[in-house]
C-alpha cells in the first residue's frame, strides 16, 4: 500500500461517480457499444472504459469521425445518444461501489468537503445518491455533465469543483478511475488517486497522470485513513 504524500492535510475530496461511486460502468460500456451498432458504427467495451467522463456527443463525434469522415450533427448526437440511453436504462440498477462509502467516510472523519465531480447527465444515479450515501453530497458542491462546457477530459470540471468547494488545487483530492477523469484532474492541478475499477491496466492510469493507483474503494479509504 502506497501513502499519501501531502504537504496538508486535504480541505476537500472530489469524487467522481460512474466507476468511483457505483459500479455502472459495464452498463454504459454495454450500452455504448451495443447501440453504437444500430448507427452503423462500432465500439468495444473496452474502448468505451477508455472514453469514460468524455461527454457524450464527443464520444460519438469520435466514431462519426472515424466510420463517417465528419463530425455527427446535433440531430444525429440525439438520436444516437438516446439510443445509447434507452439501453442503458433496461440493464439492472448500478450497484454502489463496494468500499465508496468507508471512502467518504474517511473523507468526512478527515473533515473534508466532499464534492461529486461527474460527466453524468443521468439523473436516475445523481438522484441515488442520497439513498446509497445520505447526508454525504450536497447539490451545491456537485459538478455534472449539466454544468460543464468542455467536460473531461479538459480540466473545467474539476476547477469547477474546487471553486465550488472554495479551495486551492493544493488543498484537495480527486478520486477517479477513468484515464480521461485522470487528466481533468491533473490539468487543474490536483492529487489524484486513480482507482482501478474496471479492466484497463494500471499503466493507463498512470500514463494519464495518476499520483497514485490502487484497486478499489477500500484502498482509497485505507489512504485517507493513513
Amino acid at each position: 500500500m502506497e501513502n499519501l504524500e501531502l504537504t496538508a492535510r486535504p480541505k476537500a475530496v472530489l469524487f467522481d461517480m460512474d466507476g468511483v461511486l457505483f459500479d455502472s460502468m459495464p452498463n454504459h460500456a454495454y450500452a455504448w457499444s451495443h447501440a453504437m451498432t444500430q448507427f452503423g458504427l462500432e465500439m468495444t467495451a473496452y474502448e468505451a472504459y477508455l472514453h469514460e467522463g468524455r461527454t457524450g456527443s464527443g464520444t460519438i463525434d469520435i466514431l462519426t469521425q472515424r466510420y463517417w469522415g465528419r463530425d455527427a450533427t446535433e440531430e444525429e448526437i440525439e438520436r444516437i445518444y438516446a439510443a445509447k440511453a434507452e439501453l442503458f436504462n433496461t440493464l439492472p440498477e448500478a450497484k454502489p461501489m463496494p468500499g465508496a462509502f468507508d471512502a467518504l467516510t474517511a473523507a468526512k472523519e478527515l473533515g473534508c468537503k466532499i464534492v461529486l465531480v461527474t460527466g453524468s447527465a443521468q439523473v436516475s444515479l445523481l438522484e441515488r445518491l442520497e439513498q446509497h450515501y445520505p447526508g454525504f453530497f450536497r447539490e451545491e458542491l456537485m459538478v455534472t455533465g449539466f454544468d460543464v462546457k468542455y467536460g473531461k477530459p479538459h480540466p473545467e470540471p474539476y476547477l469547477m469543483g474546487l471553486q465550488k468547494a472554495g479551495v486551492k488545487a493544493d488543498e484537495a483530492i480527486v478520486v477517479e478511475n477513468a484515464p480521461l477523469g485522470v487528466e481533468s484532474a491533473k490539468g487543474a492541478g490536483v492529487f489524484t488517486i486513480a482507482a482501478n475499477t474496471g479492466p484497463l491496466e494500471d499503466r493507463i492510469l498512470k500514463d494519464a497522470g495518476a499520483d497514485v493507483v490502487v484497486s478499489g474503494l477500500m484502498e482509497v479509504a485505507q489512504l485517507l485513513n493513513n
